[in-house]
């Protein structure tokens, strides 16, 4: 990114700059001051579109979640059982893979209001979707989304940081049993009534 002046500087220019300056050198130092220097303006200048460096992760948060849920929607949309799961795991691990810095603002923890408005409703109304397929009632379907939340955000969150780089098998190959076995899990869920094979 090069110093652009203050010339069309917008509230959604600002929060995009800040998501690529958030997978180029982290979400923490993704900063007013820092985005700033990048677009060559005093940070107080930033401050009409902007309130401050929360406001600022709040809404790359909120432009990750959306961005993600939209590669989300488009990878299951017409699939359903083990290929929806597969697909939404996929699209969920080529995001962060793509976009590191968006993946860790996307789990930045948003005020209740923000939260309630955000596309995080979306992420766990096609989690739950994709949950459907395995006949899973209540209580039972809340444990799977947050099983599936904690293993895709977790592996991820290891591979993005170099945890699988210098082991055996490699991470795709692990990827790939983990999906084969979650499948197997919620066909197989404990206290469930017997899912469709």
């Amino acid at each position: 990114m090069t110093g652009t002046g203050r010339v069309g500087l917008t509230t959604e220019r600002l929060v995009r700059a800040g998501a690529d300056l958030a997978d180029e050198i982290g979400f923490e130092q993704a900063t007013p001051a820092e985005l700033a220097r990048r677009f060559g303006v005093k940070t107080a200048s930033l401050y009409s579109h902007v309130k401050n460096a929360h406001d600022l992760k709040t809404r790359i948060a909120l432009l990750a979640l959306e961005e993600l849920a939209d590669q989300v929607s488009a990878a299951v949309a017409g699939r359903a059982g083990k290929d929806a799961l597969t697909a939404f795991a996929n699209a969920y691990r080529d995001y962060a893979l793509k976009h590191p810095g968006r993946f860790v603002a996307a789990r930045f923890r948003l005020d209740p209001e923000a939260a309630a408005a955000s596309a995080g409703v979306r992420h766990a109304q096609m989690t739950r979707a994709i949950l459907r397929g395995y006949d899973l009632a209540e209580p039972h379907q809340t444990h799977a989304v947050r099983l599936l939340g904690s293993v895709f955000s977790g592996f991820v969150g290891l591979e993005t940081a170099g945890g699988f780089d210098h082991s055996a098998p490699d991470a795709q190959t692990s990827w790939t049993e983990i999906l084969d076995a979650l499948d197997a899990l919620l066909r197989a869920w404990p206290g469930a009534p017997a899912s469709r094979p």
